[in-house]
């Protein structure tokens, strides 16, 4: 096998993984070897062939969640891992307490009854009547809900403070309030509805290289979002998601919030040339779209999910089904060449994959996502 030649960020996710796999292995667990390890840390793809193939495959989404970590600069990712990403992918959970409800019967009055018993006595034939208030109930299995407390709190939270802030939001809207009115609302948001501590978790202000963001966001201490906050009746645009990029571009920030009190858009920045943007929800909270979906997305931003990373799960689906992502997708190699098969199949034609990529091309995809998915 070919010797693998790591540059100072490769050695540098190498260890990473190193250290984590050393912790997990004296827990017991089953991990990647050293040569898997390598290669990742060199390709930076969470796919090996070979006999560990199936072990790599099982950790792919914590051995992905620390590359990110690492390229964002984040020593020892494997400390904070979410806990979904404590176990392999594909592992059965731990099985939910159940809670015995215990039935006594000692207080219910049993009347003299009659039994009658057959002259071959036995067990089985002795009929006891029991009057119907003395049959105690059989005992139940209550299953307690694995929705950890911490985020039936939030949800709660959240939830309300929607249903508080609707009013507000109306109010500011109707006189078509300024920005700086609309950002005392935002504030109250994340504090009230959120839970970020307004001293400790919110810089307003922020200074970027001579340029101001609205909000930066800190969990324990991190940066971990900036929020741009534009007035209310302002639609928001490329040009505000530019400013709030070229922000966390020059820190080095994953979450990026663009909002206008009412209307709440969240992105994530994959670094690297070029960076990646991803829009991974948007929420409406004076929209008609019902109160328990606005609850679910918002709870995305509160500060214990974000803590946790709840929101990944969604931003890997967005990313992963995006137009831009299944066109590069359909006009794979590997797509066409099927395409071409099931054309042949289906209507005995032989044709070739450069003549259905132009068909794709040139009369099914819009141009405008061509030219955003090929440009220079």
């Amino acid at each position: 096998m070919e010797k693998i030649s790591l540059d100072a960020k490769g050695q540098n996710r190498l260890n990473i993984l190193i250290r984590w796999a050393a912790e997990l292995t004296r827990a017991g667990r089953q991990v990647p070897d050293y040569a898997d390890l390598e290669l990742i840390a060199h390709t930076k793809v969470v796919a090996v062939d070979g006999a560990g193939a199936h072990i790599v495959q099982a950790w792919e989404p914590t051995i992905s969640w620390m590359l990110k970590q690492a390229a964002f600069g984040v020593g020892d990712p494997y400390l904070h891992l979410p806990e979904e990403l404590l176990v392999p992918a594909g592992s059965e959970p731990e099985v939910a307490a159940i809670v015995q409800v215990e039935v006594t019967v000692e207080a219910v009055q049993i009347e003299e009854v009659q039994v009658e018993v057959s002259l071959a006595p036995s067990l089985d034939c002795v009929s006891v009547p029991v009057p119907a208030e003395a049959q105690a109930a059989e005992p139940k299995a209550v299953p307690v809900s694995r929705t950890p407390k911490w985020e039936l709190a939030a949800i709660e939270q959240v939830h309300e403070a929607i249903k508080r802030y609707v009013k507000p939001l109306e109010a500011l809207k109707a006189r078509d309030a300024n920005e700086g009115d609309t950002r005392m609302v935002v504030t109250d948001m994340l504090c009230e509805g959120l839970d970020y501590d307004k001293f400790k978790d919110l810089t307003t202000e922020y200074m970027v290289k001579q340029d101001f963001a609205d909000y930066g966001v800190r969990i324990d201490k991190q940066m971990v979002a900036f929020i741009e906050v534009k007035r209310i009746s302002q639609k928001l645009n490329e040009r505000h998601l530019r400013q709030v990029l070229m922000y966390a571009v020059n820190e080095g920030v994953e979450w990026m919030v663009l909002t206008n009190g009412a209307v709440w858009q969240t992105y994530h920045l994959t670094g690297g040339l070029p960076v990646v943007v991803d829009l991974v929800f948007e929420v409406d909270l004076l929209g008609p779209a019902p109160l328990a979906e606005k609850t679910e997305l918002m709870f995305l931003l509160h500060k214990e999910a974000l803590k946790r990373r709840r929101i990944d799960e969604m931003w890997r689906h967005r990313a992963a089904t995006e137009p831009g992502a299944l066109l590069e997708l359909i006009l794979s190699e590997a797509m066409l060449d099927e395409l071409r098969k099931e054309v042949r199949r289906r209507t005995g034609i032989a044709t070739t994959a450069e003549a259905l990529s132009e068909v794709i091309r040139t009369e099914i995809v819009d141009p405008k996502l061509l030219a955003k998915l090929f440009k220079a």
